[in-house]
């Protein structure tokens, strides 16, 4: 009985009448993805229409360019929304031994499911799997299917992605995609080598074929790759380091591949094929983005950047190092030779300070800054390296060493990223959770921009730019938007704090000329990581549960509610503002993330707590209910009363019992610390930044912006905007998981509750969650 895999003198057709051949089944699966990556273009085409289609409406001056009003139009928004609902949903998370465990959403649940049925019934199609005389052909049609799988994956991961292209999106939002084609690859490859061994199984024949055939060896060493691949690629085991998993991630891939192909050399073209298109992908992407690289990158090719003397005679871009508190560093680069749009990032090389990496950072500017910045949170490896060698350049006189306070030569890749422009949207509804704020900021910027030029330019301007088909109009179709962003200390607001300010200041001077637009922007300054806490980062895209932690197992975190008084004072629209007003003068100094964990481990627990429900008030939920306000004739913010935080009081005095905060003014900002801190500069412990004099005022905020204490609850933020839209919102939110799940939950609640576009007049909601992973 010839028992070996080797195919080059199989007929390739099908051994079961009425069957099609191998080959056929190989582009059924190709059929079936062509089908929803044609779909999905469509609906990326329709979009894109629905976006000029507004864009335009709102410079013409109509008053509700975001309302469908046509019937097809009308039909397609209904559609959406009913998916939108659907796919947005999340499961209920699986508890064990106390931990949960979240779901994704029903939506990439149901885009895995239909995948691997499809490729279940190709692989078992028309067979008795009972039969064994059916192994042997299932084994080859389970082989066929598998290495049809090969040219999805690559497609998938590259960063030059066509596939992202067509649908709208980017790598990184398809790369959960590309793991779970990986992990339905690894499920057929199981099949196909199960169903080989059970064919040689009865005749005692698996050991014999694994030590004497080459083609079996190469297979077997094949899915021991891809075992590794997909362990390797799990959340938890990926996080433990970025470096080490890039490195190890492509040289596998590479060698998988290597022994894929001798594993099916001997098979016809037609299936080898399958397995050259993905090594043609590769270098496709690698070339292109070795040119994109070489044109970004030296100053050859941006002479007029060289006779300005805005670039070396090598490179093009130089960045400057500034540490920031929280152990964050701002990367700074001068006229950059790149344009990009809000929310993207770029993969960040700087071989002098970190050799042979490169890293993907979120641009926090927008273009009209003149200077792309990143903000980069120290989390060990190379963002700590950043980290100290800001803090070196820090300790530095001003007036010795120039060339060590010379920019450092950088290599930018990009950008990529891709996002639904928010100014085609009614009304805005960001969230921001720590250094998510890199993220939503620059979107907020931007349609503030667009409004103060199509303010300043006029319609006639904006209707010329239309004969464009590649670039749409300057106007915006958005009259509200909601910002939220969440913070852990007060000496994280010096980031943004010129940039919101700044905002605040448009904003007012284009009501002030009649613009009817609007801004509201609140600081949420909260101790629950789960809000703000970024280091658990790699499992932000693994789940969507809308659970929080317990206020009472929240870790410590580090002093920046130390001798804090919260106190209250009107905002706008007459709402009720907490304010802070700090007692140390030591908030803005300097620490490495080590040391934060250090003195969170060595400070003890509160003994008392200042919240409800014995919880500490900065862990409190801040609901926003515009109808119980009313019904008890107070404000939305009345709830908040002006007590003293003692979740994470250094302070030695401190009882069970804390005093009553005195009666205060409302201040529209903090009043100058009146104690000062000192530390040893000869001391190991003492970070170096704090050797430097730290600045004694707090970071000065414009008085419309509100700052309050707790966590912000997402549901009554969004539901205050959606009542007042006049036609679609986008809920964008950026942060750790716990953000990202709540905000999408709520979207989802929302517009199932408020039965959008289904008789009721209520507008819909486009729902967008960035998550810190990779």
């Amino acid at each position: 009985m010839d028992m070996d895999m080797d195919m080059g003198g199989m007929d390739m057709g099908s051994s079961v009448p009425g069957v099609p051949s191998l080959d056929f089944l190989m582009q059924y699966y190709w059929a079936v993805v062509g089908a929803f990556v044609g779909t999905a273009t469509l609906v990326n085409l329709g979009n894109s229409l629905i976006c000029r289609q507004r864009l335009t409406a709102a410079c013409r001056g109509d008053a509700k360019p975001a309302k469908p009003k046509a019937s097809l139009l009308r039909i397609n928004a209904t559609a959406t929304a009913i998916v939108r609902e659907a796919s947005n949903a999340t499961l209920s998370p699986l508890t064990f031994k106390g931990r949960s465990i979240c779901l994704p959403t029903v939506g990439r649940t149901t885009i895995v499911a239909a995948n691997i049925a499809t490729l279940l019934v190709l692989c078992f199609y028309h067979f008795d799997l009972s039969d064994q005389w059916s192994f042997e052909n299932i084994g080859y049609r389970t082989g066929c299917i598998s290495i049809a799988q090969l040219p999805l994956i690559f497609l998938l991961a590259g960063k030059n992605n066509i596939l992202g292209w067509l649908t709208g999106s980017s790598y990184e939002r398809l790369n959960w995609l590309h793991r779970w084609t990986a992990r339905s690859l690894l499920l057929t490859v199981t099949i196909h080598m199960g169903y080989w061994f059970a064919d040689w199984a009865p005749y005692n024949y698996i050991g014999h074929k694994i030590k004497t055939d080459p083609i079996t060896q190469h297979g077997l060493i094949s899915w021991c790759l891809l075992l590794w691949i997909v362990f390797s690629s799990v959340a938890p085991i990926r996080g433990l380091s970025y470096e080490f998993f890039v490195l190890q991630h492509l040289g596998s891939m590479a060698v998988f591949v290597a022994f894929v192909y001798l594993h099916v050399n001997s098979w016809p073209l037609y299936v080898r094929i399958y397995v050259i298109l993905p090594i043609a992908l590769v270098c496709l992407d690698r070339f292109v983005r070795a040119v994109w690289l070489l044109y970004n990158n030296f100053a050859i090719f941006h002479p007029s950047r060289r006779r300005k003397g805005q670039s070396s005679s090598l490179w093009a871009c130089e960045a400057s190092f500034t540490p920031l508190p929280h152990g964050t560093t701002r990367i700074t680069i001068q006229n950059p030779p790149i344009s990009w749009n809000p929310g993207q990032h770029v993969f960040l090389s700087c071989h002098a300070v970190v050799p042979l990496q490169s890293h993907p950072f979120t641009i926090a500017s927008i273009p009209e800054d003149g200077k792309m910045e990143f903000y980069v949170k120290s989390e060990g490896g190379a963002t700590a390296r950043f980290f100290r060698h800001a803090e070196k350049l820090h300790l530095l006189p001003s007036h010795g060493q120039p060339e060590e306070r010379r920019g450092k030569p950088v290599a930018i890749d990009g950008p990529y990223g891709r996002l639904r422009p928010l100014r085609q949207f009614d009304s805005v509804v960001l969230f921001a959770g720590s250094t998510g704020a890199t993220f939503t900021i620059p979107l907020l910027r931007d349609i503030v921009a667009h409004w103060k030029k199509q303010h300043h330019q006029g319609a006639a301007r904006e209707t010329a730019s239309l004969s464009s088909m590649l670039r749409l109009p300057d106007g915006a179709a958005t009259r509200r938007v909601r910002f939220v962003w969440v913070v852990k200390s007060r000496g994280q607001l010096s980031w943004f704090a010129t940039q919101l300010s700044c905002v605040a200041e448009d904003v007012a001077a284009l009501r002030q000329a009649g613009v009817d637009v609007d801004v509201e922007m609140s600081v949420y300054m909260t101790c629950d990581p789960s809000f703000t806490d970024d280091r658990k980062a790699v499992y932000s895209n693994d789940g969507n549960s809308t659970s929080l932690p317990s206020p009472i197992q929240a870790p410590r975190i580090d002093g920046a509610f130390d001798e804090k008084t919260f106190v209250d004072k009107k905002g706008k629209d007459g709402t009720r503002i907490t304010e802070i007003e700090d007692r140390n003068s030591d908030t803005s100094s300097l620490h490495s993330s080590s040391e934060e964990d250090q003195s969170n481990n060595q400070r003890p627990l509160a003994k008392a707590a200042c919240g409800p429900d014995g919880t500490c008030c900065c862990q409190s939920t801040i609901v926003e209910d515009d109808n119980k306000a009313r019904a008890n004739g107070s404000s939305p913010d009345d709830a908040i009363q002006p007590i003293v935080c003692t979740c994470c009081n250094n302070n030695p005095n401190t009882t069970s019992n804390p005093p009553p905060p005195q009666p205060q003014q409302p201040q529209t900002h903090p009043p100058p610390p009146t104690t000062t801190t000192t530390a040893n500069p000869n001391s190991p412990s003492v970070s170096l930044s704090q050797q430097q004099p730290q600045p004694s005022s707090p970071p000065a905020l414009h008085p419309s912006i509100h700052l309050l204490t707790g966590r912000p609850h997402p549901p009554s933020l969004a539901r205050r905007v959606l009542e007042r839209a006049l036609g679609e919102t986008a809920v964008v939110a950026c942060g750790p998981a716990a953000l990202g799940r709540d905000v999408r939950a709520a979207a989802v609640a929302l517009s199932d509750e408020r039965a959008v576009h289904r008789g009721t007049g209520a507008q819909g909601v486009w729902c967008h969650v960035e998550g810190f992973g990779w």
